[in-house]
């Protein structure tokens, strides 16, 4: 009851923050987006410029590559530590450049837009000296494991600053996708401005893409040191859909639409559908970037396999508005929720997917996505984007504002090197590894340098947030968090104005927890399409202390006349235990000793509980 109680009182405190401090002045979404960028500036590695706004950093790692033969200055810090990491450094680019391409004209309303462009070029600029030849690509400086060991602002780092390496004998698809959709992106950002720089861009995306896609392997098989906190759990074959996609948006080379429609059964991008996008899995991004080529009548004779990318699509957006057939949690203030370690990066990248999926439905399509739980009109898909972004800068229970240095009360404490030791501009002393360890980190009083437009990991399940340093996976901020929010918040500094009060009073979707529009066992949109048929039944039932129990038996039969990897299942409303399957990062997989579902061939599993029967689909495939 006490639960009850605090829940309620927390949603009418939401209530409350909406009516009052939401409406068309609420949030100064272009300060926010200013702040942001900032915190970009404040990741740069390597010999900072001139017209460097964040003044309490000094140039850093500008020995990085020479060890190797190879230089190696530049790029970013991925969050707290110092190392640079490849795949989410690229991932970041590459939503920065998706966002400008997007939302560049309320960028520049709002005076950013040449920041956010530089913003861009730092990464670019790493990555063209990062890819020496078509088959090399540096993929990582430092190591994890040595940085975690040392407290120091990156101007002082005696830490290992070994490069590692990707090539053909060391393959890593799943990285140099990513980062030839990263240039690919960032060309079309640059084309008009510099043209010459935006060719010499889709030079190294166009070779990077075939490094990927001839030589195939995941990144953390070669560079191993990055396995432990950047693995490619979802593999590669989302990056080389992706890095096509890109391809085909920048060139509109129609052997990347060939590819993307080719290989959408074997890479997964017309069988998985997931309700989280990031840094490691791509899916939904491609699904979205393939739906918007549809509705563009850009599809060609692929139309119809470039559908089946777009149902999946609306699937993801289902999914984040509570709508869907696997809804996102949400936390009793409203916040969409996927794990306690670093959740606003989720919020911040679907935030992104929406808004932009939202806006090519207004003006290519019908203006609707069509969902399970009912149609959802665009604007109110928008204005669920804004309750997302409301609640991240201080329209929460806790009223605290998420995005350090915006709002009255954020966070103090942030889990970051350079931000919590004094600036070398006040002290110029060296910091040794222990000395930080023993005098900086241990520290009660807020960081000494404010980490402005940092996103902080955020709150857990019950809106709960603790801002201690120590505290790493809720105060540790980074840079693909940041990434995907400068369009969404483009996007709405310019959507305040004409029509904004609908924009504002749409609100259909902003009340609903996830378990509120969850409708059982509708038919999934895999059901239409899907190589698969699924059966279940009761077995068994026995009463025990006055509850009945059931034993259902779940059939998975392969229809198709290829065979089936990769397979993954989501099973929603599942109370009791369950066998016959293993749990993965993505929902379930089958026993390892079963790598392959060969066709007409069949997959059981069983579960006990005392409830109706749970909600069985297949989140994800690929078919060979």
């Amino acid at each position: 009851m006490a639960k009850n109680l605090a829940t309620l009182v927390g949603l009418l405190a939401v209530a409350s923050m909406v009516s009052v401090g939401s409406g068309a002045g609420g949030h100064d979404y272009g300060m926010a987006l200013k702040k942001s960028i900032l915190y970009l500036e404040a990741q740069r590695s390597g010999r900072l410029p001139p017209n460097q706004r964040v003044t309490w950093r000094e140039s850093s790692g500008l020995f990085d590559g020479k060890a190797n033969g190879v230089d190696l200055v530049g790029g970013y810090y991925d969050a707290g530590d110092n190392v640079k990491f490849g795949l989410p450094m690229a991932f970041t680019v590459t939503m920065m450049s998706w966002g400008i391409l997007e939302y560049g004209k309320q960028m520049s309303a709002a005076g950013e837009l040449q920041n956010a462009m530089d913003a861009v070029k730092w990464g670019t600029d790493y990555f063209i000296k990062a890819h020496p030849e078509p088959d090399v690509l540096y993929g990582e400086v430092g190591d994890g494991d040595t940085d975690h060991s040392c407290w120091q602002r990156p101007e002082d780092m005696t830490t290992s600053r070994q490069a590692f390496r990707i090539d053909p004998q060391n393959p890593g698809s799943d990285l140099a996708g990513e980062t030839a959709a990263a240039m690919a992106a960032a060309s079309l950002v640059f084309r008009g401005k510099y043209p010459g720089y935006a060719n010499l861009l889709l030079v190294h995306s166009k070779q990077l893409f075939a490094f990927a896609d001839k030589y195939r392997g995941k990144y953390d098989a070669s560079i191993t040191v990055a396995r432990n906190y950047y693995g490619s759990f979802s593999g590669y074959g989302d990056e080389l859909l992706w890095a096509a996609a890109w391809l085909y948006e920048a060139t509109e080379d129609g052997y990347y639409l060939e590819y993307l429609a080719r290989n959408g059964d074997a890479l997964g991008g017309t069988g998985w559908s997931i309700n989280q996008f990031g840094w490691d899995v791509k899916y939904p991004g491609v699904q979205v970037l393939a739906a918007k080529f549809l509705m563009q009548g850009r599809a060609g004779k692929h139309a119809a396999t470039l559908q089946r990318y777009r149902q999946n699509a609306e699937f993801f957006v289902c999914s984040c508005i509570g709508k869907g057939y696997a809804n996102v949690a949400r936390t009793p203030g409203g916040m969409m929720y996927h794990q306690r370690w670093n959740n606003l990066q989720f919020v911040t990248s679907a935030s992104f997917l929406l808004t932009a999926y939202a806006d090519y439905a207004t003006t290519l399509s019908h203006g609707t996505v069509r969902c399970p739980g009912g149609a959802a009109r665009a604007f109110d898909v928008l204005a669920f984007v804004r309750s997302q972004v409301n609640y991240l800068l201080g329209d929460n229970p806790r009223g605290t504002s998420y995005m350090v240095g915006y709002g009255r009360s954020f966070p103090r404490q942030v889990h970051h090197r350079g931000a919590s030791i004094v600036s070398m501009r006040k002290d110029p002393s060296f910091v040794s590894c222990q000395e930080g360890y023993a005098s900086w980190y241990p520290r009660q009083a807020g960081n000494p340098n404010v980490l402005e437009g940092a996103v902080v990991g955020g709150p857990d399940e019950y809106d709960d947030f603790a801002d201690e340093r120590n505290n790493y996976e809720q105060t540790e901020a980074a840079t693909y968090n940041s990434a995907p929010l400068l369009g969404v918040l483009a996007r709405l500094a310019g959507a305040c104005g004409a029509g904004m009060e609908e924009y504002q009073s749409s609100s259909s979707l902003l009340n609903q927890t996830s378990s509120s529009v969850h409708h059982r066992r509708r038919r999934h949109p895999h059901a239409a399409w899907a190589p698969f048929e699924i059966q279940q039944n009761v077995t068994k039932t026995w009463a025990r202390r006055n509850t009945t129990y059931y034993r259902y038996s779940v059939t998975l039969t392969n229809r198709s006349r290829k065979t089936v990897r990769e397979l993954h299942l989501g099973v929603s409303e599942l109370t009791g235990r369950l066998w016959g399957l293993d749990k993965a990062r993505y929902g379930y997989v089958p026993p390892k000793w079963m790598p392959a579902l060969h066709a007409g061939k069949s997959l059981k599993f069983v579960y006990v509980q005392a409830a109706p029967q749970a909600n069985v689909w297949v989140t994800g495939y690929k078919l060979l």
